[in-house]
C-alpha cells in the first residue's frame, strides 16, 4: 500500500481536515512574532550575535569568535557563505508544488558526512560570502519567482546570520513560510532562536549508533542531539500540516535516508519518532543513496556502504517504518 503511485492526486491524510490550514488563514510565524512585538526579533538578533561571539551555534562548541571572522570546523566566520539559490523542484511534493521551493543552499557544514552527495558544497566550500541585506534580497527574489516557500539548506552553523536577514526580509515583504532543512544536528541555542520564526522543521535523522555517526560524520553524539533537537521542533511546530492546496504550511517534516546494510538504524529511529514524538510525524523514507565524496575517494575504507542502495532495502525501510506504526508517508503524487 505504501508504494502505491498517487497520479495527481496526494494521500487521503494529506487532504484530512485535521490537517488543512487554508493559506488564506495561514500567518507565517516570523510574522506573527513581529506583529506581537518586533523588538522580539531585535533581541533574537543579539542573542544570535552572542552565541556567535563564543560559538554555541551547534553542537560542536568550538568556542571562538566568530564575529571577528575567525573559523573552526565548519569554516564560516562573520557572515554566511551561499552556494546557490533557485526555485527547487527535487524538494518533496508538499514543499515543491508547481512554482519551486525557493531553496537557499549555504556552503559548508558543522557535520562531515562522507558520503555527502553535495560534496563541493559541504566539504569544500563552493560559494560566495552575503551580508545579511543580501541575503535579505535573495529571498524577496525567490518569493517574486513565485516559489512556495524559502527553504534555508544546512542552516545549523548559520543562523545568527539567517536571524540577522529576517527583519530586513520582512521590512521588504517576506510572507513566505520558511523551511529550515536541516541534519538535526542543532544546538538548544539555535533552535530557541529560531522559535517564533521557522514554520517548517525538515530534519534528517541520519544514524542511529554513536559509532557508526562517529565513523560516518565525525559526531559520536549525533543521536543524542538529534532526538533533543527534533522534540523541540516538534515542541513548536507540531506535526505537518497542508494548505488546501496540499502544500506544507507549517509543523515537522522527517527524512531518513535508507543505506547499504542496515547501518542507518531505521527500526530504532522510526521507534523513536512513534514512542516520543508523535505517530503522526510526517516522514519521508529516502531511497537516493548512492556513494559520494570520502566515499568514492576511499573506498576501501568505507566498504559498509560503498555501493547504493537496491530496492530491497528501500522496501525494507518502508515496512520497518509501518511496523513501528508510522502511516503519513512522503510520495510522489505530482507529475
Amino acid at each position: 500500500m505504501i508504494t502505491k503511485i498517487f497520479k495527481n492526486k496526494a494521500p487521503d491524510y494529506v487532504s484530512n481536515p485535521k490537517w488543512i490550514n487554508p493559506r488564506k488563514d495561514f500567518v507565517p510565524a516570523y510574522i506573527r512574532t513581529y506583529e506581537t512585538d518586533k523588538h522580539i526579533l531585535e533581541e533574537k538578533v543579539e542573542q544570535a550575535l552572542q552565541v556567535l561571539q563564543k560559538c554555541e551555534v551547534c553542537p560542536r562548541n568550538c568556542h571562538i569568535n566568530r564575529l571577528e571572522n575567525k573559523t573552526a570546523v565548519c569554516r564560516t566566520g562573520r557572515h554566511a557563505y551561499v552556494a546557490s539559490a533557485f526555485p527547487h523542484f527535487g524538494e518533496e511534493d508538499c514543499l515543491r508544488g508547481w512554482c519551486g521551493s525557493g531553496t537557499i543552499f549555504f556552503s559548508f557544514c558543522n557535520l562531515k558526512c562522507v558520503f555527502c552527495q553535495n560534496f563541493d558544497i559541504s566539504w569544500e566550500g563552493n560559494g560566495m560570502i552575503l551580508i545579511p541585506s543580501e541575503l535579505a534580497k535573495v529571498m524577496i527574489s525567490l518569493q517574486e519567482e513565485g516559489c512556495h516557500n524559502i527553504n534555508f539548506v544546512t542552516p545549523e552553523h548559520v543562523v545568527p546570520q539567517i536571524m540577522e536577514a529576517i527583519p530586513l526580509a520582512i521590512e521588504m515583504g517576506l510572507r513566505l513560510p520558511i523551511v529550515y532543512n536541516t541534519s538535526a544536528y542543532d544546538s538548544s541555542h539555535s533552535l530557541e532562536i529560531m522559535d517564533g520564526i521557522v514554520d517548517i522543521y525538515m530534519p534528517d535523522f541520519k544514524f542511529w549508533d554513536r559509532k557508526l555517526s562517529f565513523f560516518y560524520m565525525a559526531a559520536e553524539d549525533y543521536p543524542d542531539v538529534a532526538c533533543a533537537a527534533i522534540k523541540e521542533m516538534h515542541r513548536q511546530v507540531g506535526p505537518l500540516t497542508f494548505d488546501e492546496n496540499s502544500l506544507a504550511l507549517r509543523g515537522v517534516l522527517v527524512r531518513h535516508l535508507v543505506m547499504p546494510n542496515r547501518v542507518a538504524g531505521t527500526r530504532q529511529i522510526c521507534r523513536f519518532i512513534v514512542n516520543q514524538i508523535s505517530r503522526d510525524t510526517y516522514i519521508n523514507i529516502m531511497d537516493q543513496y548512492r556513494p559520494e565524496g570520502r566515499v568514492l575517494k576511499i573506498p576501501e575504507k568505507y566498504e559498509g556502504i560503498n555501493r547504493p542502495t537496491v530496492r530491497a532495502e528501500y522496501e525494507e525501510g518502508l515496512k520497518i517504518a509501518c511496523e513501528e506504526g508510522l502511516y503519513r508517508f512522503d510520495v510522489r503524487w505530482m507529475h
